[in-house]
């Protein structure tokens, strides 16, 4: 069964905020066949910046009413940084009066702002009730199918509802997706969401090296890429620990174990681990 065929209920996706991380999700769904462009809508504060963006991917409707984007969608996206929530809850107040929903027509939430916890989600949506809520990370790289994503929801002790299921499809559509306990949505957040980050860097000063050594810039960037790639795939393909594919490729005395030694001289190790803590911790605060 193809993912597209795999949603139950869902016939509309909503984007509140129209940035990076929307476009990611957007864009990978598209590409996947999950959904067809006038199955979206999208909304941001500047209308003209936003048809630009999102008119090569076919989406059509867009709208700087966030309102529209909950009157027209069955799963909702809040991809707006977690300060702008109260901005966006201002704005949605106008529904207040006149918004109904029922068992029958409700509608799933899906955050990603980072910090944000299910229960002040919960709180702020209020007025949507009763609605699905769910509080999701994924990061960039599922815009061309390999991302990540890590959630977790309300009423994780019920059976769960078909939104829930064409939520989690969406997710597994574009890479790996988790269902996490929320105590540990921020240091996924801090690895999995901000990882890709870390990675970039490393593919830069792996190819500015190469460059240093005398390789011209877009072969050096290209091999770095290839190579972070190449391993990446290796692990989770091979299932074997990145410690033992290390030695696997460190032969005594060779270059190699020459680069790995300089590497620990640099403390590469605990500065990546440092940089997931900061992250971790960074998410928390955020809340």
């Amino acid at each position: 069964m193809s993912s597209s065929a795999a949603l139950q209920k869902c016939k509309a996706v909503g984007f509140i905020g129209g940035g990076n991380m929307a476009y990611a999700i957007a864009s990978g769904l598209l590409s996947k066949g999950v959904l067809q462009p006038d199955q979206i809508t999208v909304s941001a504060t500047r209308l003209e910046n936003l048809q630009a963006r999102w008119a090569p991917l076919g989406v059509t409707r867009t709208t700087i009413d966030n309102a529209e984007v909950i009157l027209q969608s069955d799963v909702v996206f809040i991809c707006v940084k977690p300060q702008m929530f109260d901005h966006v809850l201002k704005d949605l107040a106008k529904l207040k009066q006149t918004f109904k929903t029922d068992e029958s027509n409700q509608k799933l939430y899906v955050s990603i702002m980072a910090g944000v916890t299910l229960g002040r989600l919960e709180q702020g949506l209020a007025m949507f009730q009763p609605c699905l809520i769910a509080r999701a990370m994924p990061n960039t790289p599922m815009q061309v199918g390999v991302g990540c994503t890590v959630y977790c929801r309300t009423g994780s002790d019920h059976p769960v509802p078909p939104l829930y299921r064409d939520m989690h499809t969406m997710f597994a559509a574009l890479g790996v997706v988790h269902e996490v306990e929320e105590s540990k949505m921020n240091a996924a957040t801090g690895l999995a969401g901000c990882g890709p980050a870390y990675v970039y860097e490393f593919i830069e000063a792996l190819a500015d090296g190469g460059v240093k050594q005398g390789i011209p810039r877009d072969m050096a960037l290209q091999l770095a890429a290839q190579t972070v790639m190449g391993a990446a795939k290796t692990v989770l393909d091979t299932g074997k620990h990145p410690a033992v594919l290390k030695d696997e490729v460190c032969s005594p005395g060779g270059a190699t174990i020459h680069g790995v030694h300089a590497l620990e001289q640099g403390s590469m190790r605990g500065t990546v681990m440092n940089a997931v803590e900061s992250a971790t911790k960074r998410a928390a605060e955020l809340s």
